[in-house]
C-alpha cells in the first residue's frame, strides 16, 4: 500500500451519486477481518453484483465498466456519511484508489481517510460537475491532484481549483508518515525542547 502522496495524475472512476454511506462503501457483513488488507474486494459489493456469489456483475456500475480506471474516485456530494467505520477508507485504499474527490465529505470519513493515506479532496459543486462532464465526454479524461500546491486540475480543459487540507495531515501524506512516524521525524526538536525545560 502506497503511503506517500504528492502529485497524482490519473484517469478517474466516476460515481455520480450523492449521499453514499459507509454501509454501501463496505457492507457490514464484511467487517470481520481485523487487518486492513483484502477489503477492496468487497468495495461497493452490493452495487457491483446482482447477488453475493460474484457471478453477475452489474454492468451499469462504474467499477464494472472497463472504460473507467485509475487511482482517483470521483463521487457525488456527502460522500462517506452514515456509520463511522474506518473499514470504508480501508476498502477504498485497498482497491487501489489514492484520492477521493467530492464536494462534501462526512467529517469522520474524512479523518479516517487521512489517517489511512487516502486523500479526500473537497471541491466546489460546479468544479465537481465539470469533472463529471469531462469524464462523460471522454472516459480517458484525467485529473492532476497536486498535494504540495493543494490544487486539482482537469487535464483536458486545464480548469484548476484549490483545495484545503489540515497542515499536519498534509505533512504526513507528503512524507508517508503515520502519527508515530511524524513524532520520530521531529525527535531532535523534541529533545532540544526538553533540554530547555530542564
Amino acid at each position: 500500500m502506497s503511503k506517500q502522496i504528492n502529485i497524482v495524475n490519473s484517469t478517474v472512476v466516476p460515481i455520480k451519486m450523492e449521499n453514499i454511506d459507509t454501509d454501501q462503501i463496505i457492507p457490514a457483513r464484511f467487517l470481520k477481518a481485523t487487518s486492513r488488507d483484502g477489503f477492496g474486494k468487497n468495495l461497493f459489493r452490493d452495487w457491483r453484483y446482482e447477488n453475493d456469489d460474484e457471478q453477475q456483475p452489474k454492468k451499469s456500475f462504474p467499477l464494472n465498466n472497463s472504460n473507467y480506471t485509475g487511482s482517483i474516485l470521483v463521487a457525488g456530494k456527502n460522500f462517506g456519511c452514515g456509520s463511522s467505520r474506518e473499514h470504508a477508507a480501508w476498502a477504498i485504499k485497498d482497491y487501489g484508489f489514492d484520492v477521493v474527490v467530492s464536494s462534501f465529505f462526512a467529517d469522520i470519513f474524512k479523518n479516517n481517510a487521512l489517517n489511512n493515506f487516502l486523500l479526500p479532496v473537497t471541491v466546489s459543486d460546479s468544479f465537481l460537475q465539470n469533472i463529471f462532464d469531462a469524464v462523460e465526454k471522454d472516459p480517458t479524461a484525467s485529473l492532476e491532484v497536486n498535494l504540495k500546491e493543494q490544487t486539482i486540475r482537469i487535464s483536458s480543459s486545464n480548469l484548476t481549483e484549490k483545495f484545503d487540507i489540515n497542515h499536519y495531515k498534509k505533512t504526513c501524506l507528503l512524507n508517508g508518515y503515520d502519527d508515530i512516524d511524524y513524532l520520530l521525524s521531529i525527535k531532535k526538536e523534541v529533545e532540544e525542547f526538553e533540554k530547555h525545560l530542564a
